[in-house]
Protein backbone atom coordinates (compact mmCIF):
# COMPACT_ATOMS: atom_id res chain seq x y z
CA UNK A 1 0.00 0.00 0.00
CA UNK A 2 1.45 3.50 -1.09
CA UNK A 3 2.17 5.86 1.98
CA UNK A 4 2.63 9.30 1.95
CA UNK A 5 3.58 11.79 5.10
CA UNK A 6 1.52 14.86 6.12
CA UNK A 7 2.07 17.36 8.77
CA UNK A 8 -0.29 18.24 11.48
CA UNK A 9 -0.24 21.02 13.96
CA UNK A 10 1.41 20.39 17.22
CA UNK A 11 1.94 21.84 20.57
CA UNK A 12 3.18 20.43 23.95
CA UNK A 13 1.93 22.56 27.07
CA UNK A 14 2.59 22.19 30.48
CA UNK A 15 -0.93 21.94 32.64
CA UNK A 16 -1.82 22.74 35.98
CA UNK A 17 1.59 24.71 36.35
CA UNK A 18 2.59 28.80 35.60
CA UNK A 19 6.10 27.22 35.85
CA UNK A 20 7.73 26.14 32.77
CA UNK A 21 8.55 22.66 33.19
CA UNK A 22 6.45 21.88 36.56
CA UNK A 23 2.83 20.59 36.09
CA UNK A 24 2.12 17.57 33.68
CA UNK A 25 3.06 17.86 30.07
CA UNK A 26 0.63 17.32 27.43
CA UNK A 27 0.44 17.15 23.46
CA UNK A 28 -2.23 18.26 21.20
CA UNK A 29 -2.63 17.71 17.65
CA UNK A 30 -5.19 18.78 15.40
CA UNK A 31 -6.57 17.21 12.74
CA UNK A 32 -9.55 17.31 10.05
CA UNK A 33 -10.35 13.67 10.88
CA UNK A 34 -9.64 11.33 13.41
CA UNK A 35 -6.80 8.89 12.38
CA UNK A 36 -7.62 5.28 13.28
CA UNK A 37 -6.46 4.19 16.07
CA UNK A 38 -3.33 2.07 15.52
CA UNK A 39 -2.04 5.28 14.09
CA UNK A 40 -3.14 7.61 16.80
CA UNK A 41 -1.33 4.77 19.30
CA UNK A 42 1.74 5.22 17.13
CA UNK A 43 2.00 9.25 17.83
CA UNK A 44 1.19 9.27 21.44
CA UNK A 45 3.91 6.55 21.88
CA UNK A 46 6.26 8.16 19.85
CA UNK A 47 5.46 11.81 21.79
CA UNK A 48 5.89 9.46 25.24
CA UNK A 49 4.56 11.94 27.25
CA UNK A 50 1.57 11.32 29.51
CA UNK A 51 -1.15 12.15 27.51
CA UNK A 52 -1.57 13.43 24.00
CA UNK A 53 -5.12 14.96 23.00
CA UNK A 54 -6.27 14.94 19.54
CA UNK A 55 -8.73 17.38 18.43
CA UNK A 56 -10.90 17.25 15.29
CA UNK A 57 -13.19 20.52 14.93
CA UNK A 58 -16.80 19.89 14.76
CA UNK A 59 -19.26 23.00 14.05
CA UNK A 60 -18.19 25.55 16.93
CA UNK A 61 -16.14 23.41 18.73
CA UNK A 62 -14.33 20.44 19.25
CA UNK A 63 -14.21 16.58 19.56
CA UNK A 64 -11.43 15.28 21.61
CA UNK A 65 -9.61 12.07 22.64
CA UNK A 66 -6.54 11.04 24.40
CA UNK A 67 -4.52 8.80 24.88
CA UNK A 68 -1.68 7.39 26.70
CA UNK A 69 1.89 6.28 25.26
CA UNK A 70 -0.09 2.80 25.24
CA UNK A 71 -3.75 3.19 25.62
CA UNK A 72 -6.56 4.80 25.09
CA UNK A 73 -8.56 6.66 28.21
CA UNK A 74 -12.15 7.75 28.99
CA UNK A 75 -11.14 10.78 30.39
CA UNK A 76 -7.71 13.27 30.99
CA UNK A 77 -7.71 16.90 32.97
CA UNK A 78 -4.75 17.84 31.82
CA UNK A 79 -4.61 17.03 28.37
CA UNK A 80 -8.09 18.88 27.98
CA UNK A 81 -6.86 22.22 29.93
CA UNK A 82 -3.62 22.06 27.29
CA UNK A 83 -6.12 21.92 24.77
CA UNK A 84 -8.41 24.53 25.94
CA UNK A 85 -5.15 26.59 26.21
CA UNK A 86 -4.47 25.36 22.30
CA UNK A 87 -7.95 26.33 20.96
CA UNK A 88 -8.18 30.08 23.10
CA UNK A 89 -4.60 30.80 22.58
CA UNK A 90 -3.87 29.56 19.15
CA UNK A 91 -6.17 28.48 17.41
CA UNK A 92 -9.03 30.98 18.01
CA UNK A 93 -7.16 33.90 19.97
CA UNK A 94 -10.22 35.95 22.36
CA UNK A 95 -12.11 33.19 23.11
CA UNK A 96 -13.20 32.60 26.43
CA UNK A 97 -14.84 29.48 26.06
CA UNK A 98 -15.11 25.76 24.51
CA UNK A 99 -16.42 23.07 24.78
CA UNK A 100 -15.11 19.71 24.14
CA UNK A 101 -16.92 16.29 22.72
CA UNK A 102 -15.42 13.14 24.56
CA UNK A 103 -16.11 9.71 25.84
CA UNK A 104 -16.58 11.15 29.07
CA UNK A 105 -19.31 13.73 27.52
CA UNK A 106 -19.21 17.42 26.71
CA UNK A 107 -16.46 18.83 28.95
CA UNK A 108 -17.02 22.75 29.00
CA UNK A 109 -13.78 24.63 29.65
CA UNK A 110 -13.57 28.47 30.26
CA UNK A 111 -10.84 30.70 30.41
CA UNK A 112 -10.47 33.45 33.45
CA UNK A 113 -7.94 35.51 33.23
CA UNK A 114 -4.54 33.84 33.04
CA UNK A 115 -6.17 30.14 34.21
CA UNK A 116 -8.75 27.81 32.51
CA UNK A 117 -11.29 26.19 34.28
CA UNK A 118 -12.88 22.73 33.23
CA UNK A 119 -16.52 21.45 34.48
CA UNK A 120 -16.04 17.53 34.44
CA UNK A 121 -18.53 14.80 36.28
CA UNK A 122 -17.55 13.73 39.82
CA UNK A 123 -17.09 10.60 40.40
CA UNK A 124 -18.41 9.66 43.90
CA UNK A 125 -15.68 7.47 45.78
CA UNK A 126 -17.10 5.08 48.29
CA UNK A 127 -15.53 3.75 51.42
CA UNK A 128 -14.04 -0.17 50.30
CA UNK A 129 -12.36 -3.24 52.50
CA UNK A 130 -8.73 -3.00 52.23
CA UNK A 131 -7.94 -4.25 48.82
CA UNK A 132 -5.53 -7.34 48.64
CA UNK A 133 -1.98 -6.83 48.09
CA UNK A 134 -2.58 -2.86 47.90
CA UNK A 135 -0.07 -2.29 51.42
CA UNK A 136 2.48 -4.46 49.82
CA UNK A 137 2.00 -2.08 46.69
CA UNK A 138 2.19 0.70 48.44
CA UNK A 139 4.86 -0.23 51.10
CA UNK A 140 2.30 1.39 53.62
CA UNK A 141 -0.75 0.82 55.24
CA UNK A 142 -3.58 3.20 54.46
CA UNK A 143 -5.95 4.63 57.16
CA UNK A 144 -8.81 4.48 54.77
CA UNK A 145 -9.08 2.67 51.20
CA UNK A 146 -12.38 3.46 48.26
CA UNK A 147 -12.94 3.22 45.39
CA UNK A 148 -13.71 6.19 42.83
CA UNK A 149 -15.24 3.89 40.00
CA UNK A 150 -11.99 4.01 38.13
CA UNK A 151 -9.01 3.98 40.42
CA UNK A 152 -8.21 2.72 44.24
CA UNK A 153 -7.60 6.02 46.69
CA UNK A 154 -5.20 5.18 49.66
CA UNK A 155 -5.83 7.81 52.62
CA UNK A 156 -2.36 7.85 53.74
CA UNK A 157 -1.18 9.63 57.57
CA UNK A 158 -0.47 13.07 56.29
CA UNK A 159 1.20 14.70 53.61
CA UNK A 160 4.76 13.69 54.80
CA UNK A 161 3.94 9.72 54.07
CA UNK A 162 2.35 11.04 50.32
CA UNK A 163 5.46 12.71 49.57
CA UNK A 164 7.93 9.65 51.02
CA UNK A 165 6.35 7.32 49.01
CA UNK A 166 8.33 4.85 47.43
CA UNK A 167 5.77 1.72 46.24
CA UNK A 168 6.65 -0.78 43.93
CA UNK A 169 5.19 0.27 40.49
CA UNK A 170 5.28 -3.48 39.24
CA UNK A 171 2.94 -4.64 41.61
CA UNK A 172 0.61 -1.80 41.60
CA UNK A 173 0.36 -2.68 37.91
CA UNK A 174 -0.95 -6.12 38.84
CA UNK A 175 -3.83 -4.72 40.89
CA UNK A 176 -7.33 -4.83 39.37
CA UNK A 177 -7.47 -0.77 39.22
CA UNK A 178 -5.89 0.53 36.49
CA UNK A 179 -4.47 3.23 38.87
CA UNK A 180 -4.21 4.04 42.83
CA UNK A 181 -4.55 7.39 44.36
CA UNK A 182 -2.53 7.62 47.70
CA UNK A 183 -3.56 11.42 49.27
CA UNK A 184 -3.93 13.07 52.40
CA UNK A 185 -4.72 16.40 54.71
CA UNK A 186 -2.66 18.89 53.56
CA UNK A 187 -1.00 22.15 55.32
CA UNK A 188 -1.70 25.51 55.75
CA UNK A 189 -1.24 26.38 52.03
CA UNK A 190 -2.81 23.45 50.60
CA UNK A 191 -6.60 21.64 51.96
CA UNK A 192 -5.45 18.32 50.12
CA UNK A 193 -2.33 16.57 48.52
CA UNK A 194 -1.91 13.75 46.56
CA UNK A 195 0.20 11.54 44.28
CA UNK A 196 -1.06 9.18 41.73
CA UNK A 197 0.43 5.76 40.34
CA UNK A 198 -0.92 4.13 36.61
CA UNK A 199 1.63 1.54 35.39
CA UNK A 200 -1.09 -0.65 33.53
CA UNK A 201 -1.80 2.56 31.47
CA UNK A 202 1.72 3.07 31.16
CA UNK A 203 2.45 5.58 33.56
CA UNK A 204 4.03 5.08 36.56
CA UNK A 205 3.66 8.24 37.97
CA UNK A 206 1.43 10.73 36.70
CA UNK A 207 2.79 14.70 37.19
CA UNK A 208 -0.61 16.27 38.07
CA UNK A 209 -4.02 14.16 37.39
CA UNK A 210 -7.19 16.18 36.87
CA UNK A 211 -9.42 13.07 36.69
CA UNK A 212 -8.25 11.82 39.67
CA UNK A 213 -9.23 15.21 41.17
CA UNK A 214 -12.96 14.16 40.01
CA UNK A 215 -12.97 11.86 43.14
CA UNK A 216 -10.58 13.41 45.59
CA UNK A 217 -13.23 16.51 45.90
CA UNK A 218 -16.02 15.17 47.08
CA UNK A 219 -14.23 13.41 49.30
CA UNK A 220 -12.09 16.22 50.73
CA UNK A 221 -15.31 18.23 50.47
CA UNK A 222 -17.13 16.78 52.89
CA UNK A 223 -14.00 16.14 55.58
CA UNK A 224 -13.39 19.78 55.57
CA UNK A 225 -16.76 21.30 55.52
CA UNK A 226 -15.85 23.07 52.27
CA UNK A 227 -16.76 23.49 48.70
CA UNK A 228 -14.00 24.93 47.08
CA UNK A 229 -10.17 22.96 47.61
CA UNK A 230 -6.84 24.07 47.16
CA UNK A 231 -4.87 20.66 45.44
CA UNK A 232 -1.26 19.97 45.44
CA UNK A 233 0.30 16.74 43.67
CA UNK A 234 3.57 16.31 45.17
CA UNK A 235 5.20 14.17 42.27
CA UNK A 236 8.16 15.19 41.12
CA UNK A 237 7.32 18.37 38.60
CA UNK A 238 4.55 18.94 41.12
CA UNK A 239 1.70 20.71 40.02
CA UNK A 240 -1.71 22.88 41.75
CA UNK A 241 -5.11 22.93 40.98
CA UNK A 242 -8.76 24.45 42.24
CA UNK A 243 -11.45 22.50 43.10
CA UNK A 244 -14.82 23.24 43.26
CA UNK A 245 -18.29 20.95 43.68
CA UNK A 246 -21.02 22.54 41.79
CA UNK A 247 -23.84 19.60 42.27
CA UNK A 248 -22.50 16.75 40.68
CA UNK A 249 -19.99 18.32 38.78
CA UNK A 250 -16.32 19.07 39.47
CA UNK A 251 -14.90 22.51 38.57
CA UNK A 252 -10.71 22.00 38.20
CA UNK A 253 -8.94 25.63 37.64
CA UNK A 254 -5.24 25.83 36.57
CA UNK A 255 -2.85 27.32 34.00
CA UNK A 256 -1.03 26.18 31.43
CA UNK A 257 2.46 27.28 29.89
CA UNK A 258 3.16 26.61 26.22
CA UNK A 259 6.85 24.77 25.73
CA UNK A 260 6.96 23.70 21.68
CA UNK A 261 4.74 24.33 18.93
CA UNK A 262 5.34 23.46 15.29
CA UNK A 263 4.51 20.19 13.07
CA UNK A 264 4.59 16.63 13.03
CA UNK A 265 5.16 14.41 10.10
CA UNK A 266 2.32 11.59 10.09
CA UNK A 267 2.07 8.57 7.76
CA UNK A 268 -1.22 7.95 5.80
CA UNK A 269 -2.55 6.51 3.13
CA UNK A 270 -2.61 8.00 0.15
CA UNK A 271 -6.49 7.45 -0.20
CA UNK A 272 -6.99 8.83 2.91
CA UNK A 273 -4.88 11.71 2.70
CA UNK A 274 -7.55 14.63 2.96
CA UNK A 275 -9.08 13.52 6.13
CA UNK A 276 -5.56 14.54 8.12
CA UNK A 277 -4.24 17.41 6.48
Amino acid sequence: MNRSVTSLPFYKVDAFTSQLFGGNPAAVILMETFADDGLLRQIAAENNVPETAFLVPDGDNYRLRWFTPTVEVPLCGHATLASAAVVMERLQPGRTTVTFDSASGPLTVRRMDDRYVMNFPVRVPRSIPLPERLTEALGIEPVETLDDGFNYIAVLQDMEAVRGLAPDIAAIARLDRPGVVVTARGDQRWDCVSRYFAPAKGIPEDPVTGGAHCGLAPYWSARLGKTELRAFQASRRGGELTCRLVGDRVELEGACVFYLEGKVAVPVDQSAERGYR
